[in-house]
């Protein structure tokens, strides 16, 4: 397996860690909603980007896309549920419009990964 979805493999661990603390925190401590809805997408995506990763490692045609398409979904679920958490933890915002950018990244990814699905060839 190449270096790019070892990487998103790892990334997936992270957001699967943090998706797990996250609504820890969320439903014993603080946080509320808008936490919870940041660790349900870290925890949504990071079953994505196992997938994701592992099905590009076996591709030959459509390999690119696909990885570009998760590359933005992680990028995407990094600057959505990171804003939501700096919100709901240190009452902080990241960069003006990071939720709504990350969530628009997301959806980007997605898309992409979409069209790789019809130019996939193991």
């Amino acid at each position: 397996m190449t270096l790019w979805p070892r990487l998103l493999i790892l990334c997936a661990g992270l957001f699967g860690a943090a998706g797990v603390a996250l609504a820890a925190v969320s439903a014993h401590l603080t946080g509320g909603a808008s936490l919870a809805t940041g660790a349900n997408f870290l925890l949504f995506h990071a079953a994505a980007l196992v997938g994701l990763g592992t099905l590009a490692a076996g591709l030959t045609r459509g390999r690119v896309p696909l990885l570009v398409g998760a590359s933005a979904i992680c990028l995407g679920t990094l600057l959505f549920s990171g804003d939501l958490a700096a919100r709901a933890l240190m009452d902080i915002k990241l960069l003006g419009g990071s939720a709504p950018f990350g969530g628009t990244v997301m959806i980007a990814g997605w898309l992409m990964t979409a069209f790789a699905g019809l130019r996939a060839k193991s």
